[in-house]
């Protein structure tokens, strides 16, 4: 396959912040390729150094065969997580602008209703809501039809309804042929649309491979969480492997999880509880999804830089502009 975004060894700071560390990914033709991470894990800082927003310290980038800043600019789309148009343009008219920069771009009626906002063509724009807006901006980065596509959060405020339309035109628009990098906090929405996923945490993607194969080997088992003061040591017992549940910032107790259950075993468990006079307020099950991994990956980096479980607000600002650089 045909290598359209290759990385290797990106590094990045800013002062004492480590934006990248030795980021290294390829991405082939047509695939979308999601990143995931926490705030200031780097990733607004990693798109911006493969589209020659910025550029890295250290290693190289290369995107359509040329380096970043060299790429055809006519066969590049960017929607950046902070993009706003003149409020007084409506949305057929913020098409037609982007449309006239490019010497071959499609019609943008058709953008519009690729983007389902053909009943909204001739709003002004600072009166669309704010799911409109932002499919209007996904419009824009798509009126010169481009081969590689970066998307920065691009669901961002749209609603349930919206969402959907703008998940279908990524899936036309990768079977098509065209390459979309895609950073987002939504898992399911990475789950649904990534061929493959990188999860960067402290600026190095610590995790790549598809969706299925990040949950296999990352997610561990099905798991029936119990809330309750029990300790771990109070279901000894008990059939299954018992652990204490992180507490990740609920501010209650933490409560225990049965690992390896099937929900038909559930019973098993209460049954248990009430034999044993334990208390509890409530059961969970699940079944380990890409949240999952996120959650896991992202604590184990977390436990190797502090050498402690810290999912707090406390938060690097790798991935915030600097003066002289684009969004």
């Amino acid at each position: 396959m045909e290598a359209v975004v290759e990385a290797t060894e990106l590094e990045k700071t800013y002062g004492e912040t480590v934006a990248l560390s030795g980021a290294t990914l390829t991405i082939e033709r047509g695939e979308v390729f999601a990143l995931i991470g926490p705030n200031g894990a780097g990733k607004t800082t990693l798109v911006r150094a493969l589209t020659g927003t910025t550029d890295p310290d250290a290693g190289e980038a290369r995107i359509l065969g040329d380096a970043p800043r060299a790429v055809d600019r006519d066969r590049l789309g960017v929607l950046p997580q902070d993009f706003s148009p003149p409020d007084r343009l409506t949305a057929r008219e913020l098409l037609d602008y982007y449309a006239g920069l490019y010497d071959d771009a499609r019609d943008p009626a058709d953008v519009l209703a690729d983007v389902g906002l053909v009943d909204s063509a001739d709003t002004w724009y600072e009166d669309l809501s704010g799911g409109q807006q932002r499919r209007a901006c996904v419009g824009a980065t798509l009126v010169n039809d481009p081969d590689l596509l970066f998307l920065d959060e691009p669901t961002t405020g749209i609603d349930p309804a919206g969402r959907r339309t703008v998940w279908r035109l990524i899936e036309e628009l990768a079977a098509g042929g065209t390459t979309v990098v895609l950073t987002t906090h939504d898992m399911a929405e990475a789950e649904r649309l990534a061929d493959r996923v990188g999860l960067l945490a402290d600026g190095s993607l610590v995790a790549q491979g598809t969706p299925e194969a990040l949950i296999a080997e990352h997610g561990g088992s099905s798991r029936l969480t119990i809330d309750t003061d029990a300790e771990p040591a109070a279901f000894d017992d008990l059939e299954y492997p018992v652990d204490q549940a992180a507490d990740r910032g609920r501010n209650r107790d933490a409560g225990v999880v049965v690992r390896e259950i099937d929900p038909e075993a559930i019973g098993i468990v209460v049954d248990y509880l009430e034999a044993n006079d334990l208390a509890y307020t409530g059961l969970s099950w699940a079944e380990p999804d890409l949240e999952t991994v996120y959650l896991e990956l992202a604590d184990a980096t977390e436990r190797e830089r502090t050498g402690r479980l810290d999912n707090g607000d406390a938060t690097a600002d790798a991935d915030r502009p600097r003066a002289g650089e684009t969004a």
